[in-house]
């Protein structure tokens, strides 16, 4: 399948909100939908910061990531940000290390 036809019938990952029937969310109206999702953005930006990449929202469908040089790759979902960053800057990329959180926690308390 090429890349268009997977962004354009791509599947709704569990960190997205839907407003369906006996679906959880708090968000039934798109305006917040998309308030939430741009959230999401910011929030890990924040943590992308650290190996210099940059995530943004792609139609609402996608996201592309991208290094400050322009390296960038297109990910369907957050399921997928930390596999991608890592192809991106090459090395590994753990969110839960120890040492990473430490530093994000005290960019926090200033």
């Amino acid at each position: 399948m090429c890349s268009l036809c997977g962004v354009l019938g791509g599947n709704e990952h569990w960190t997205d909100a839907a407003a369906r029937p006996g679906v959880f969310t708090r968000n039934h109206a798109s305006p917040e939908r998309r308030r939430e999702r741009a959230e999401r953005v910011r929030a890990a930006n924040e943590m992308l910061s650290a190996f210099g990449l940059i995530l943004s929202d792609w139609q609402g469908t996608s996201f592309v990531l991208s290094t400050r040089t322009g390296k960038s790759e297109i990910i369907e979902d957050l399921g997928h940000l930390w596999p991608g960053a890592e192809k991106l800057v090459g090395r590994p990329c753990d969110p839960l290390d120890v040492a990473f959180v430490s530093r994000m926690e005290a960019r926090h308390d200033d």
